[in-house]
């Protein structure tokens, strides 16, 4: 069970936090858009219920996500709130091992696992992802 918050404007940010289609994701899918790749939104992890991948692009088994700062233990930006701190401490914790758990299941099942801080520039995001799918549709063509 989720702790109250330490303050009404504590409980008011939290509520506003998305936790899909946010300002970087938006920027970057528009960027690769642009590009000409197509892609699929909010999948579910093949093999592990009630966990997503951001952005896919399927055929080339490539799965992006987006993680915030906070929520996913940036080493750069992390915070650790000071109300509730063993609760807080307990469930970021939790999120970075759910984190390498879906990252390991996926690598093991073939796929190219692209991890992106929410800090990182939505142009050179976009420009990993896209050299990643080039690569990946090259190394897939056939050889004649």
């Amino acid at each position: 069970m989720s702790p109250t918050a330490s303050s009404p404007a504590v409980a008011a940010r939290m509520s506003r936090q998305a936790s899909r289609d946010t300002m970087q994701e938006l920027a970057v899918r528009r960027l690769l858009h642009r590009a000409g790749l197509r892609y699929r939104l909010h999948m579910s992890v093949p093999g592990m219920p009630r966990r997503t991948v951001d952005v896919v692009f399927g055929g080339l088994k490539i799965a992006v996500f987006f993680d915030g700062c906070f929520w996913h233990g940036c080493p750069v930006h992390a915070t650790r709130p000071q109300a509730n701190a063993d609760w807080w401490r307990s469930k970021l914790d939790r999120n970075k091992a759910r984190d390498r758990e879906t990252t390991e299941h996926l690598l093991s099942e073939g796929w190219i696992v692209m991890r992106f801080w929410e800090h990182e520039s939505a142009e050179d995001v976009a420009r990993r992802i896209h050299d990643a799918v080039v690569d990946r549709r090259s190394s897939a063509l056939p050889e004649h």
